[in-house]
């Protein structure tokens, strides 16, 4: 078995299934761009819509438990910056490999 790092997130428990793989992987830090290692899973590229959904949706519902901010509050906040973004992109994607 791999060795785990501190920056690393384990393994979800679907992770464990037969036919499943991973799709999305996203590394940042302070001051630093973020890298993203990804396959395009899907014939219809509308199916990244649904997972950035449900990526915004999981990441409000952890927020609004770590007692800081409600999840209601954190997902308008998730999409007020997406709007943002999409209007006017901070930084323009670049292929690393």
């Amino acid at each position: 078995m791999p060795r785990r790092t501190d920056n690393e997130l384990s393994k979800p428990p679907i992770s464990q299934e037969e036919g499943s793989f991973e799709i999305l992987r996203v590394w940042g830090g302070d001051n630093l761009p973020q890298q993203f290692s990804m396959i395009t899973t899907w014939e219809d590229p509308g199916a990244w819509g649904l997972l950035m959904v449900d990526i915004a949706r999981h990441a409000a519902k952890a927020y609004g438990k770590s007692g800081n901010i409600n999840e209601q509050e954190a997902l308008n906040r998730i999409k007020q910056l997406f709007d943002a973004e999409w209007r006017k992109p901070t930084d323009v994607p670049q292929q690393i490999k």
